[in-house]
């Protein structure tokens, strides 16, 4: 067979020979025509010649072929290339040719500089590199260091299908040649990390399975610069480059030659894949991991052995779980907690919200497996925590809030008590008051039983329930909402911690939206605690709260915020405060002396105006509190009417006096009762009536009719009607019509008061004064006023017609129209008739 294989191979070489001789000497297109004809006298020919002829013809005219690989025309070297390629797909032992074709793509592609600058031929020559690694498998390995110097370069390619073809020749080589790759692997690592973030998607994904590849068979040192950088591709738009992380990252879990050193560093990022987006890449995660578990613990079986035996078939999952982490993945996560969990809480406060979120996500996942062994990491976490749920991203917030659920089922209230409580003492922060909250919400009742009063009380200790910043506030609701929703009926043992809490958020609250919060969880309280709503919690607790106060109600400020709270409680207490008028009237009586601060007077008379206004549901709902209005008169209203300079000493008048308007209104004051304080109130009164205040004389004034009305001739006597007279005329000068309108309705009042017996003839110098000053009203420019003056004088005319009839006829001539006048005369005739 050897001599006409011999044979063959000369007779090619002559048909070549010519074209051959082109390839040196001849021009652009003889060079093009010269290759063309080879191949069809060599790989094209028909029919085919046998494989070992073709190599030794390859062999014998390589040299003048590859020269061709330098030519300075692009076509001349593609098709150079293509031939050469194809010999090396035909011939029987490409190897034998390395030699020869290594060195040549060497040059073009293994230089400094770029020398093949034709990106399609840069990507055909890679491909032949390909090709060889395939055919010649470990005979390759004596050209590793050629493969490894072109392959820095072509990884870092400018053209994207290079890099590709490239990353399938490293795979390849690293595979078929693992024992001598190694040695050489690091060296790929670098240009690998620079295109992992290259443009095209498919690109990405080809570095991270080349990366996948270069580190399981090659050196295992660059896993730590490597780990980052796959970390970074888990936030990657395209799906495939995520999928082709966890793949990676899952292979190297399960066959990592070093993985145990590593799994600190590569279960975070299966961890993270099973909280993507993309079911098929979460369950792909997900079964890697399972799959990662099992391995682990079968490899780990003796050290095992007993946890395998005695698994507790009743264990309880949190809500919303209906599998347990095999034993192996537990095992991984309790072992490696301590590595994984600093730098994932340092993720937590990174500066963009992406790393932040993809942390909270992890910490969920991280917590399912740790089960209880987070008990021993507690502290760190719970510092994580607190700060993670002040984000302003709500999902972070809200993923965190879900692994504090995890945290309240798997570690008992005898450890996080003793960690946050003393925190929530300490710290007004809304962070740890949320995270207590979630960690409240997964607790299971029966463990949460025997330290409810504990973290009821601090809850409702005044440091830390007395904060009126907003989301302070929200936060603590929610803890009191966790307690009721899961305590349930054990509530009824802190009732009054929870009410405590829940009515001093509703003192301090500034919004309509968190006060009607807070009443609906009061509803829930109520509820959880066998009452029929919040009036019978009020009813049950209000007196409770008030005891509170005696201590310290006589050093109330306007800013103290137990001031805040009894305006509250007894806004809301509705029928509660008419039991407990005997501790609510001294906190008043002191708080409204003139010697204390004006704003809060201000404050307390508001509130005694609304409770008095609203007396039949509240003050006086057991009907008791006439007993206690005189005092209110008294010690609260009268001294905070006397006359000081200044605005806020004039709110406080008209505050005051409005108070005794509401007290008036709702007859929670007998004729009896005002008879009795007559004299000081008639003082107070006829100053006020002289106020700067528009509104204090105009609801003077008003007062003054309702006495009137209320007491009659019974009490006041000639004299006192004497002394009321001046003071109301001067106000029918007033500049407001309004209170010139109401003195005249006082005035018909006024005059029905006269008793029968008036002696008219010894007080005729105040009939005339009298007569004669509203007679000048009646002819006032507002026909209002002439109207209600003309009605008061008619039933003044009862008094004395006769004197009345002198007196208009006095000053008739002086008015602009006779019209009344005439009516007036007319009308005390008639009455002089009849008497």
């Amino acid at each position: 067979m050897a001599a006409p294989t011999t044979e063959q191979i000369s007779e090619i070489r002559q048909a070549i020979a010519r074209h051959i001789n082109c390839l040196s000497e001849g021009s652009r297109m003889a060079k093009r025509r010269a290759l063309d004809n080879i191949r069809k006298e060599t790989i094209g020919k028909e029919p085919k010649y046998d494989a070992e002829v073709l190599q030794g013809v390859l062999e014998a005219e390589m040299k003048p072929i590859m020269k061709c690989f330098g030519d300075p025309v692009d076509k001349c070297r593609e098709l150079s290339a293509q031939l050469i390629q194809d010999f090396v797909e035909t011939i029987p032992r490409p190897a034998e040719i390395l030699p020869y074709l290594v060195p040549s793509i060497v040059i073009r592609l293994g230089n400094q500089e770029m020398v093949e600058a034709a990106e399609e031929l840069r990507l055909s020559l890679v491909q032949l590199m390909t090709k060889l690694v395939e055919l010649t498998g470990g005979r390759i390995a004596p050209f590793l260091d050629d493969f490894i110097k072109i392959l820095q370069r072509t990884l870092v390619d400018p053209f994207a299908d290079v890099r590709r073809e490239s990353c399938t020749c490293t795979c390849k080589l690293a595979r078929i040649i693992p024992q001598h790759f190694h040695m050489q692997s690091e060296s790929l690592i670098s240009p690998l990390l620079q295109t992992i973030s290259h443009q095209h998607s498919k690109v990405r994904v080809q570095v991270i399975y080349t990366i996948g590849d270069v580190l399981q068979f090659g050196n295992h040192k660059p896993m730590e610069k490597v780990i980052s950088h796959l970390a970074q591709r888990l936030f990657d738009q395209s799906p495939q480059v995520r999928l082709a992380v966890t793949k990676v990252v899952g292979g190297w879990l399960l066959d990592f030659v070093d993985r145990y050193s590593f799994h600190h560093k590569l279960i975070p990022l299966l961890l993270t894949s099973q909280t993507d987006e993309l079911d098929e890449i979460s369950g792909k995660a997900k079964q890697l991991w399972i799959d990662v578990g099992s391995k682990y613990a079968e490899e780990n079986e003796k050290e095992l052995k007993d946890q395998m035996d005695f698994v507790d078939p009743n264990i309880e999952l949190p809500p919303g779980y209906t599998e347990r982490p095999n034993l192996g993945c537990r095992t991984l996560i309790f072992r490696n907690m301590s590595k994984i969990l600093p730098g994932l809480l340092n993720d937590l406060k990174d500066w963009t919200i992406t790393n932040r979120l993809m942390a909270a996500k992890l910490l969920h996942v991280l917590l399912v497996n740790a089960e209880d062994h987070t008990t021993q990491h507690m502290a760190p976490l719970l510092a994580g925590m607190y700060k993670a749920c002040s984000d302003e991203e709500t999902e972070v917030v809200h993923r965190i809030q879900k692994s504090g659920e995890l945290v309240g089922f798997y570690v008992g209230p005898e450890v996080y008590c003793k960690l946050i409580l003393p925190t929530v003492q300490a710290a007004q922060g809304p962070g740890v008051l949320m995270t207590f909250a979630s960690i409240l919400l997964g607790t299971k009742r029966a463990l949460l039983k025997s330290y409810l009063l504990d973290i009821c009380k601090t809850l409702a200790e005044p440091d830390v329930c007395r904060s009126e910043e907003k989301n302070y506030q929200t936060q603590l609701l929610s803890c009191v909402s966790s307690i009721i929703l899961i305590a349930k009926e054990d509530c009824a043992d802190v009732s009054l911690e929870l009410f405590t809490v829940l009515i001093t958020i509703m003192a301090t609250a500034r919004e309509d939206g968190l006060k009607n919060k807070v009443k609906a969880v009061l509803t829930d309280l109520a509820a959880a605690t066998g009452h029929e709503g919040p009036a019978s919690l009020y009813k049950k607790h209000t007196k409770q709260v008030l005891d509170s106060f005696q201590s310290s109600y006589h050093q109330w400020t306007n800013f103290s915020v137990e001031r805040l709270v009894f305006d509250s409680l007894l806004s809301e207490a509705g029928e509660a405060v008419g039991d407990l008028l005997e501790d609510i009237i001294p906190i008043l009586e002191t708080n409204l002396k003139p010697d204390k601060d004006a704003e809060l007077r201000l404050k307390f008379f508001s509130l005694l105006s609304r409770l008095v206004m609203s007396a039949p549901l509240t003050l006086d709902s057991k009907d008791r509190f006439r007993d206690f209005s005189l005092i209110v008169v008294k010690t609260m209203v009268l001294p905070n009417c006397v006359w000081h300079a200044g605005r806020t000493a004039t709110a406080i008048r008209t505050t005051a006096v409005s108070c005794l308007w509401a007290l008036l209104q709702s007859g929670m004051l007998t004729a009896k009762q005002l008879d009795s304080i007559m004299d000081d109130l008639q003082v107070q009164l006829l100053s006020l009536m002289e106020d700067d205040s528009r509104s204090t004389r105009l609801i003077t004034v008003r007062i003054m009719q309702k006495i009137l009305a209320s007491c009659g001739s019974v009490t006041f006597d000639p004299e006192r009607l004497h002394q009321l007279y001046m003071e109301l005329l001067k106000r029918l000068d007033d500049s407001s019509d309004e209170i010139r309108v109401a003195v005249a309705k006082t005035f018909g009042t006024f005059f029905g008061c006269f008793p029968d017996d008036y002696n008219v003839g010894l007080y005729k110098a105040h009939l005339e004064t009298l007569y004669s000053g509203l007679l000048v009203h009646m002819d006032d420019p507002d026909q209002t006023i002439q109207e209600a003056v003309l009605d008061v004088l008619k039933q003044a005319a009862k008094v004395q017609p006769s004197l009345l009839i002198r007196e208009i006829e006095s000053v008739r001539h002086k008015h602009r129209s006779f019209i009344y006048c005439d009516q007036l005369i007319k009308h005390a005739q008639t009455l002089m008739q009849q008497q």
